[in-house]
Parts: C-alpha cells; structure tokens; sequence
C-alpha cells in the first residue's frame, strides 16, 4: 500500500530527502552515474536480479517473520521491486527493539544474525565495531536499520553499480548510501527478518 511503501529516486545527489509526494517522502537512492564501491563492499550485476519463479527470487517470502515484520509488504519489497522501502520508521514499529533489548537483559547474544526473508540465508550481524545502542542511534537517525561494511555477509551480499544492495539469490535488500563514515547499507527490516535454515540452530525470535 502506499502508506506503507516509500519510493526511492536516483535523480540527482546521493543524500537527503527530495521532497513529498502524496504522503510519501521520496528519498535518493544515489547518483545517475554508476559506481565502483571500496572494498570490502563486493559488487554485483544486473543478472543477480533478473527474472525468475517468484520476481527477482526463487522462493517466496517465509511466511512467519521474525519480530511480527508485515508478510505482504516483504513480498512486494523483496521481490517484486527495486526502488521502494518499506516506510521510514518501519522497524521501530515492529518488536525489533523489544525483543532484542530483552535478549541482553536476559545475558543473550550480543550480535543479532539477520536472516534473508526468502531463503533464511544470513545477510547482516550487527552490531559488529560498536554497540547495540549506537547502531540503534543511527538506524534511528537515518529511518532503516543501517549497516557498516564489517556487518555484512558477503558471502550472501551483492552492492550493484547504482547502490541497490540484494542477496546473491535475488532478494532486494535496500541500498548504500555512503555518509563520511564509508558505505552505510540502508535496509528494509522486512528483507532481513527471515529464520535461518538448512538446519543452522541459533536463538531467534
């Protein structure tokens, strides 16, 4: 729905917010020209995103997400698209913070494994370098969950030459979007809030 779907442009600068359109703030998803991000970032192509079975995957969406993450608006995001998000604030809105704050409490693991919504592959571990609370602070400031170069699974992580940031299986994740600290991987919570499989035990929600 569009209230809960935002579109990203690539016109113009790669910060900011552009403007307002019917309730939805458009944000920047990079330059026109295509990019070369520095290491350790791995780029990827356009093949990554082609058609297959289900939009740009194989597989659709698990159907019980973690952290009470939207099912419809993680299929549409993840694969039937390239340039929407879900809303900016999306995750505070869901039991991320909740859930993962009572986890510490509780002496849990201190990095969170986010899985891809569609295969359960793992694509981020965060936080890495810093801690939960800083990488909530910028997450916040910024409206996604945001991620650092040392988070990223690149096994399973591809940057395109725009800046769209997907798995290697398909999946749209979101994109990078480059502050003074390096590349910043700005993602859907809704992509990356799958449970892992093919057996790998681990503590989830």
């Amino acid at each position: 729905s569009r209230s809960s779907i935002y579109q990203y442009s690539n016109e113009g600068t790669n910060t900011g917010i552009k403007n307002s359109h019917c309730g939805n703030t458009v944000f920047i998803m990079g330059s026109e020209a295509s990019k070369v991000f520095p290491p350790p970032c791995v780029m990827g192509d356009e093949s990554i995103m082609s058609p297959k079975t289900y939009g740009t995957s194989a597989v659709p969406v698990q159907e019980n997400l973690r952290w009470g993450c939207d099912q419809k608006v993680a299929d549409r995001i993840c694969n039937f698209n390239r340039h929407y998000a879900e809303r900016s604030g999306y995750f505070l809105s869901t039991t991320f913070l909740t859930d993962e704050r009572e986890k510490r409490a509780d002496g849990g693991d201190k990095e969170i494994t986010f899985y891809d919504a569609d295969t359960g592959k793992p694509l981020f571990i965060a936080p890495r370098g810093r801690s939960f609370e800083d990488f909530v602070k910028e997450s916040r400031a910024h409206g996604w969950p945001s991620f650092r170069d040392e988070e990223v699974v690149w096994d399973n992580v591809r940057c395109l030459p725009d800046g769209e940031t997907v798995s290697i299986t398909g999946t749209h994740l979101g994109h990078n979007l480059p502050d003074g600290k390096g590349s910043r991987y700005c993602i859907n919570l809704v992509c990356v809030a799958g449970r892992p499989t093919d057996g790998e035990i681990t503590d989830v929600n």
